[in-house]
């Protein structure tokens, strides 16, 4: 595999969203990832179309580079097989629950004696060893426990859930980067330590960055929240022929754009002059800007909005990405062939890097063979 993490060996004991997301991307930056899953196959694997049994659209993304093998929790074979990939593995990464964990012998004190440099990822809903260690807990749970849902009733007055299942996927990247961050120590260290990244704290933190504002100080100076973020009507504005984000950001972009409409008014309104009174009048300045953009069309407004230095995009109909002209110079989709399921489209990864470029990706396999009846430590990638 190519990628500036070839020759690492991860083992994925993860299900669903969140740490398939994560193994993921370590396999597609050159990882060698062995996925475990139950007899039945991981919940992934029924998510989303497909054209066959197991091998969901969600599975042709999240189960790329990496190997899979049937772990049956009752066979002694496979669980001494699995004592052995833990052995030979740098990193491991399992959203199981602690009791779960337990059982199967990754916890930290057994994963620390049958190999002293690993990194040990555990990544489930709140933290080892707290109280509600043991409480499941899925994407939407942990929006609601770690108040993106009160975000939403603070815009529109009752909680609601991103349309995405932003919880998983942000903790996802909080799981690769602790990894990273755990590899990196261990480079100069030659020790290896255990992870623990809960979700609900991972959210909390991710939340709080812009909206604990005056809770920030003690005593607080003002509410929590961004005013910038939670009037109603803040979003991409229709224009003529379409919809567009036009977001002057700075005083000189506001000024500018003003006198580029005639509205010099506007320009000269103290709720609009400065940052601050630009936040605490959003609502109004959204509803002019509003009425604003109707009058021209989508073009007309990226030319303007070019000339002026004013960030504006067009909205990304995501049915027609590969007719944008951006997304489309870089590949964002790459067409693939799957050998069992055919053409389909791969999504490509967002990073690039110089020296050790990510060209390779391996095909989600089908529901592996037996964990006992494999061999990996003893060969490369096939």
């Amino acid at each position: 595999m190519s990628g500036p993490l070839a020759g690492l060996r991860v083992l994925d004991v993860t299900s669903v969203i969140m740490g398939p997301y994560a193994t993921a991307m370590l396999g597609d930056m050159g990882a060698d990832v062995i996925k475990i899953e139950p007899p039945t196959g991981d919940v992934a694997r029924r998510i989303g179309p497909s054209r066959s049994a197991g091998m969901s659209a969600v599975t042709l993304n999240l189960g790329r580079n990496k190997r899979s093998a049937v772990l049956e929790r009752n066979s002694d074979d496979d669980r001494r097989r699995l004592a052995e990939l833990i052995g030979g593995c740098d990193v491991i990464v399992t959203n199981l629950r602690p009791g779960s964990r337990l059982r199967l012998g990754l916890d930290w004190d057994s994963v620390r004696e049958l190999n002293p440099g690993a990194i040990l990822c555990t990544a489930q809903a709140f933290a080892t060893g707290s109280a509600k260690s043991e409480e499941p807990a899925y994407d939407d749970v942990i929006q609601a426990a770690s108040g993106m849902s009160d975000i939403y009733r603070r815009v529109h007055g009752a909680p609601a859930f991103a349309p995405s299942v932003l919880a998983d996927k942000i903790c996802g990247l909080m799981i690769v980067n602790s990894v990273l961050a755990a590899l990196h120590s261990r480079a100069s260290t030659e020790e290896g330590q255990w992870v623990d990244v809960p979700m609900a704290d991972a959210m909390l933190a991710f939340n709080l960055v812009e909206h604990l504002g005056g809770g920030t100080f003690d005593p607080p100076e003002g509410g929590v929240g961004w005013n910038r973020t939670l009037v109603p009507n803040r979003g991409p504005h229709r224009a003529a022929d379409g919809w567009i984000c036009v977001m002057p950001y700075t005083d000189e972009n506001w000024a500018d754009f003003f006198r580029a409409v005639d509205r010099p008014d506007l320009a000269a309104d103290t709720r609009f002059s400065s940052n601050g009174a630009r936040h605490e009048h959003n609502a109004v300045l959204q509803a002019e800007l509003a009425e604003l953009v109707a009058d021209r069309t989508v073009a007309e407004w990226l030319e303007q909005c070019r000339r002026l230095g004013i960030a504006a995009e067009p909205v990304l109909d995501l049915d027609r990405i590969e007719e944008n002209p951006y997304f489309a110079q870089r590949r964002a989709l790459i067409d693939a062939h799957h050998p069992t399921e055919g053409a389909y489209r791969l999504i490509r990864f967002p990073v690039d890097f110089s020296g050790t470029p990510v060209t390779e990706y391996r095909p989600a396999e089908p529901l592996g063979p037996p964990l006992s009846a494999t061999g990996w430590l003893a060969q490369g990638m096939p």
